[in-house]
């Protein structure tokens, strides 16, 4: 697994990289399908010195999984192991719902994709109007593994592979309660 320690706004040194590589590579024994930890520590200016520590770490699997924690408090260090304190927990609790279940439907619906994506080919030139362009990797899924995704990103809206429709759709969390899915057709 590769680790990749950003920081903004916060000067550390070799013991707090090597004490955040340590704790951050011992996340492989949960899950060794993680390739890439990005772990970025920030340092805010707040109202409170007990939020101004902030450790974001995000995850990469090999399968498109990206799991992700943030955590604020006074000092980086327990920033940083609360975070992977939430890491572990949304590892242990994917695991236990995905990992053995759903492989066979997968690696069907993986060799469909992988035709679709030999077939397409991204455009040369983007508008100037398109200020960011984010590719991403993705896995065929079913909604509930997609909402599941949705949450663990701490996202709003999750893009996905629906296993169900052989097509891509959307999940999304709507402002009352509750989830929508987003099913595109072609016209």
């Amino acid at each position: 697994m590769e680790v990749i320690i950003k920081s903004r706004g916060v000067e550390f040194g070799d013991g707090l990289r090597d004490y955040v590589e340590r704790k951050v590579n011992k996340l492989d024994r949960f899950l060794p399908d993680i390739r890439e930890a990005e772990v970025d520590l920030i340092a805010q200016k707040t109202r409170s010195a007990e939020e101004s520590q902030v450790a974001q770490i995000t995850l990469r699997g090999n399968r498109g999984l990206i799991v992700r924690a943030e955590e604020r408090s006074g000092d980086m260090r327990s920033s940083v192991d609360v975070a992977l304190d939430k890491v572990e927990r949304q590892i242990k609790r994917y695991k236990g719902k995905h990992w053995a279940s759903q492989q066979q439907q997968q690696r069907q619906a993986e060799s469909e994709m992988e035709t679709a994506i030999e077939e397409f080919e991204p455009e040369d030139e983007v508008s100037e109007q398109v200020v960011r362009v984010k590719e991403f990797y993705t896995r065929p899924m079913d909604v509930e593994e997609a909402i599941e995704q949705m949450e663990l990103l701490g996202h709003d809206f999750f893009i996905f592979y629906n296993v169900n429709t052989n097509n891509y759709s959307v999940v999304y969390r709507r402002s009352g309660e509750g989830y929508g899915l987003l099913l595109p057709e072609l016209v």
